[in-house]
């Protein structure tokens, strides 16, 4: 059968992060929710997204095809009854299609369709963009039980310090002396080639991807990823780094999700508290306006490529477009439009050409090209995002 993921309904309140990414290429959790899908279905996907992103993710359609809704983490419920899904039925839970058979150039109504209602309560979706922090602790749980499963894990080392160690997974090639890593309250899972620095405290549960870092004496609160070759320091609570960024100074980031080849400047730090404890609102791309997140804490939203220097302090509730170079003092706005230069001061235009220097250059210390795709996409990113930016 041929599996095809598709963005959904819920795209644009996943921005800035589907941007320059399909829904189903979002990491929460250990691993992107594409992963989850091709480990659990045992086959490979492509994707149906907007057309300045299918360069870069194809769609492949063949003679019978199931689509699934990306916005749906899987479960193995879900798969079970994605996998015998036959023709002309749909599985949907409430108003929200989760997949579809098709053939091909068949035209989809559901009204002629057998639809089956998912009833199991494991269904975990994000709708929202502050979704991929608030869902991670469950996300992580789900991703760690997914890959453990009759495995053994490498020892722990004799002088880390570990509570509930059946609850720790170590792969093959990571590094962890010296540090403290508490499993009481949920999985801990160390990827192959990681490394934790002397003196980190961890708390469950937590994914440190392969080949990412943690700096020494950091401490990392409860529901945190760490995607691949990151590095972090400081101090993390329940945040999403989706992979290929750095934090790796002092400083805090909390109840934030911050997209691929960014970078926070020492002592960076971010509210996830308002003052008045009320309710954090975010910038909504669709509206145009600030919506109600429903949430106490929330802290930054990063798109990719976006950088900040050292002293940067964010608001509560923030949102940072893709390609923003922000530094100096005070506290920038809580909307920071994507390709935007400056700080509090006041913002001026990064230009493409700029940008894209410093991706190639960011790009190349991780051994990964910067290509005409990735140049592609971020030009219509810096045309599609010109009417918010001031100049």
């Amino acid at each position: 059968m041929n599996y095809i993921l598709f963005d959904g309904a819920v795209r644009n309140q996943l921005l800035p992060f589907t941007f320059t990414r399909p829904v189903a290429d979002i990491r929460i959790g250990i691993l992107t929710i594409r992963e989850k899908w091709e480990h659990l279905l045992g086959f490979t996907t492509t994707t149906i997204t907007e057309d300045y992103l299918s360069e870069k993710y194809p769609m492949v359609e063949m003679e019978q095809n199931v689509l699934i809704n990306a916005s749906f983490l899987p479960s193995e419920n879900l798969v079970n009854i994605v996998k015998s899904l036959t023709e002309n039925q749909a599985i949907f839970f409430e108003d929200e299609p989760i997949a579809f058979y098709t053939t091909e150039d068949q035209e989809v109504d559901f009204d002629t369709y057998d639809v089956i209602q998912y009833t199991y309560d494991d269904v975990l979706r994000i709708e929202h963009s502050w979704d991929i922090f608030s869902k991670n602790h469950d996300a992580i749980k789900r991703d760690f039980d997914l890959l453990t499963k009759g495995r053994e894990s490498q020892p722990i080392p004799e002088m880390a310090v570990a509570f509930n160690k059946e609850n720790i997974f170590i792969e093959e090639g990571a590094k962890l002396p010296l540090c403290s890593l508490n499993a009481t309250e949920g999985p801990i899972y160390i990827g192959k080639n990681a490394e934790i620095m002397e003196g980190s405290m961890i708390r469950g549960p937590f994914a440190l991807c392969n080949n990412a870092t943690v700096k020494m004496n950091a401490k990392i609160y409860t529901g945190c990823t760490i995607g691949p070759y990151s590095k972090v320091g400081g101090e993390l609570n329940n945040s999403v780094i989706m992979g290929y960024s750095n934090k790796g100074h002092d400083g805090f980031l909390g109840n934030s999700v911050i997209g691929e080849w960014c970078n926070l400047g020492a002592d960076t730090n971010n509210s996830n508290l308002k003052n008045n404890y009320a309710e954090v609102r975010l910038w909504d791309y669709e509206t145009e306006g600030f919506a109600r997140t429903g949430l106490q804490f929330c802290g930054l939203m990063m798109g990719d490529h976006s950088k900040c220097g050292i002293n940067t302090m964010f608001n509560t509730g923030t949102v940072v477009g893709v390609s923003a170079n922000i530094f100096g003092s005070g506290f920038p706005r809580n909307f920071v439009p994507s390709f935007s230069w400056g700080g509090s001061g006041g913002m001026t235009t990064y230009k493409t050409n700029k940008a894209f220097e410093v991706a190639k250059v960011v790009m190349a210390r991780r051994n990964k090209t910067f290509s005409e795709m990735d140049a592609t996409i971020l030009e219509y990113v810096f045309e599609e995002t010109a009417k918010w930016r001031r100049s």
